[in-house]
């Protein structure tokens, strides 16, 4: 990090977050279901160290089948890259919507290093592992076909959720996601959730580390899973979330969604509570 910080860009205000990490994962980048503006904002508002991209942060599946890149998704990567050339370390781990980058791991692009993962360590010194998660989502190893099939399902989801919403939004009702209740409604698509993050966690455990944060699924938490700290940081499609690490090693979930939340601090203790240990206490 540079010793002076730096400037706003014209017409910007100044930092109003002042963290030691951000964890963003599943922008998808040339969609029409990429919220940008939002992404914009949150990255001109926050200052940090180092920031992980952790994954599906173009939608190379998307582009190869339809070219969209409006203004507000080439702004989001030159703000990053801004950020890289003002002191930020940025790290990004593709994932399976933008694979492609993986073909330059060990790579610096813009002072953006590609990297296949990564072990960070948080200010408290736990040892967490960064990586997509798309390795181990069976459907994207072993069927890659019913992955693109479902890929495009999801697009179409959007696309009725969109109408739907702009409806809603004439009767002065707030934004409901189709997809996340499809998602977490349907009881298949819960265990494969489960069974997701039982299946990051070891490895995250066999790799010595006492927790993982990863993207893939488009679900925010953090938790214990099997006594390992998951940390999954959702998307900027519909959840508009992201993990961030305050300097003295706080985890925190950040929604800029319409239905946000008051933030909640968890340290190990107490992700325990949220599995049934006991109720956690918020830490300010």
């Amino acid at each position: 990090m540079h010793d002076e910080p730096s400037l706003p860009e014209p017409g910007e205000v100044a930092a109003r977050l002042r963290v030691r990490t951000v964890f963003i994962s599943d922008l998808h980048l040339g969609t029409a279901g990429c919220q940008a503006g939002a992404l914009l904002d949150f990255l001109r508002e926050v200052e940090c160290e180092t920031i992980y991209l952790v994954g599906d942060i173009v939608d190379g599946w998307q582009l190869r089948r339809t070219w969209y890149w409006p203004q507000s998704h080439n702004d989001v990567v030159q703000k990053l890259m801004r950020k890289a050339r003002k002191g930020t370390r940025v790290v990004f781990v593709p994932g399976n919507h933008d694979e492609f980058a993986r073909r330059y791991v060990a790579h610096n692009f813009g002072g953006i290093d590609v990297v296949e993962d990564a072990m960070h360590v948080t200010a408290d010194g736990r040892r967490l592992w960064i990586t997509h998660g798309d390795y181990f989502d069976g459907v994207i190893q072993c069927a890659r076909w019913l992955a693109y099939l479902g890929d495009q399902a999801y697009e179409f989801v959007l696309k009725i959720n969109r109408f739907l919403n702009l409806a809603r939004g004439r009767l002065g009702l707030p934004y409901w996601s189709l997809s996340r209740y499809l998602k977490f409604k349907v009881k298949r698509a819960v265990s494969y959730v489960n069974d997701f993050e039982v299946a990051v966690a070891r490895e995250a455990r066999k790799r010595g580390a006492d927790g993982v944060v990863c993207g893939h699924i488009h679900h925010a938490e953090i938790r214990l899973v099997e006594g390992v700290l998951y940390c999954n940081d959702g998307d900027w499609v519909e959840s508009l979330t992201a993990i961030v690490e305050h300097h003295d090693g706080r985890l925190e979930i950040i929604d800029r969604g319409v239905h946000a939340t008051p933030p909640a601090f968890v340290s190990m203790a107490t992700a325990g509570a949220r599995n049934g240990v006991r109720e956690p206490a918020l830490v300010d």
